[in-house]
């Protein structure tokens, strides 16, 4: 999953594809690197960012989405607003990728009410753990069981949309490194990967130039790239079925020794 951030200010890589022509450009590059889907996002929620109002989020992304969506690669939307999300999908996007797990009002009700339009095509989702919120998730974040407590919340959330007639084979999961975590809480989770597994969903692992990698290496953002590919070979050993990355090549590549080693 290849991260395109259709913002100013995302922790990464914000203001380099806001602009459309930009975005698709470098989304014709993920493409051309061996990407699978394109995770498109029009506001950042890096520690402290401050919400978007929805019309400035849909005229960042619903352009990029309607000139993609026939790139033969599947669309998702990073959105946690309910209206985004029906809006997205109407434009073509193949999954939501919410970190609030569809907590937000209505969030659950655009996912369902898009089955009724497009039977044909029923869109996937993820639904990520986080502590809190984006403004404050990072001021002490506190866990009895890391591990146990994020698999709670994740089983709960996908068992929700599973009472409400959604397809199990349509949910992952992710547990949210960076999102309400210490660096203790992120390794303790890398290290334990597999036990998400036994939630038997497809698991996602969102680790890419991360700040927990920052704080391990001494690294600026940037400077990340090796310990991210280290991470994602680490999490598809662990589980891991979707990597959210923003250097594809470079990840492609490597998880591509990692496949041909499995038995």
């Amino acid at each position: 999953m290849g991260i395109l951030n259709a913002t100013p200010d995302s922790f990464s890589d914000g203001g380099q594809f806001r602009i459309p022509n930009d975005a698709i450009a470098q989304a014709e590059r993920m493409i051309a690197n061996g990407v699978d889907i394109i995770d498109i996002g029009g506001e950042s929620t890096r520690p402290g960012a401050e919400p978007v109002p929805l019309q400035e989020e849909l005229d960042r992304v619903l352009p990029v989405i309607d000139a993609l969506k026939d790139c033969g690669v599947a669309l998702s939307i990073d959105t946690y607003k309910a209206e985004t999300m029906r809006q997205a999908l109407k434009a073509g996007v193949d999954c939501v990728n919410d970190i609030w797990a569809l907590r937000q009002e209505g969030a659950v009700e655009a996912v369902i009410e898009s089955d009724q339009h497009n039977p044909e095509k029923p869109c996937g989702m993820v639904l990520m753990h986080m502590q809190r919120d984006p403004q404050t998730m990072q001021f002490d974040p506190e866990y009895q069981d890391v591990i146990a407590e994020v698999k709670t919340f994740l089983r709960e959330r996908a068992g929700l949309l599973e009472d409400k007639g959604v397809a199990k084979n349509r949910i992952a999961i992710d547990p949210g490194f960076g999102f309400g975590k210490s660096l203790e809480h992120n390794l303790n989770m890398l290290a334990e990967f597999d036990q998400f597994s036994q939630l038997d969903y497809p698991l996602l692992a969102g680790i890419s130039r991360k700040s927990m990698l920052g704080k391990l290496t001494g690294r600026d953002t940037y400077e990340r790239v090796a310990p991210s590919i280290a991470a994602a070979i680490l999490a598809a050993d662990r589980g891991a079925r979707v990597i959210r990355v923003h250097d594809v090549q470079e990840t492609v590549d490597a998880l591509k020794l990692w496949e041909a080693i499995q038995v």
